[in-house]
């Protein structure tokens, strides 16, 4: 597995290839931006490995503290840290739960201090017409970081698919599905309940 060193090397090398693509793709400077922001936040601080402790957890800082419940409800590794689309769309989706809850106990402290009321209503319609109307804003961030992301992820397989095949060549790629098939059937083995009766 690629030291984090190499993680931060490889996204700021494909950094000029991602902008370049989403240009000549779309000929917007704005799409261009946010995909490319979108990328490096991925990579850099947004990745899969925020759940251990690692650089990008680290670049935190003083909020680092918001992804430990995140970091012990996940196995390292595992398909909803590391997977694509599902990876960054649950990091997406925890982020966001934590931003509103911390912007709702403000606005609630602000109405309070203030003697203010909100009108939560309008608010609320507010946010979703900006979800609406700046739509493909918001896909093109989020591709840039499932792009991050999944530039992360893929130096991880390959990395390990590399050491793999350095250790016991090609059959190395082909040995690791047969003992992955190996360990389920073991497993389902020992979960099956035992044929024989117990003796009287």
């Amino acid at each position: 597995m690629p030291s984090g060193r190499t993680h931060d090397r490889i996204t700021l090398w494909a950094l000029p290839f991602v902008a370049g693509v989403t240009f000549w793709q779309t000929r917007s400077s704005s799409v261009t931006l946010l995909v490319a922001g979108g990328f490096m936040f991925g990579g850099l601080m947004f990745g899969p490995d925020l759940d251990i402790y690692s650089r990008q957890y680290q670049r935190w800082g003083y909020l680092r503290w918001i992804w430990l419940p995140y970091q012990k409800s996940l196995r390292h590794r595992s398909f909803l840290s590391h997977g694509p689309i599902i990876g960054t769309t649950l990091r997406i989706i925890y982020l966001s739960c934590l931003l509103m809850i911390a912007a709702f106990i403000i606005l609630v402290i602000v109405e309070k201090l203030g003697n203010t009321a909100f009108n939560w209503q309008a608010l609320g319609k507010n946010i979703e017409r900006s979800l609406v109307g700046y739509g493909t804003e918001y896909l093109a961030l989020f591709l840039g970081l499932e792009l991050g992301a999944m530039s992360h992820s893929l130096s991880d397989w390959g990395g390990s698919a590399y050491k793999r095949v350095q250790k016991s060549g090609i059959r190395g790629l082909l040995l690791l599905s047969k003992v992955k098939k190996r360990k389920v059937s073991s497993r389902v083995r020992r979960t099956k309940p035992s044929s024989k009766k117990p003796k009287l």
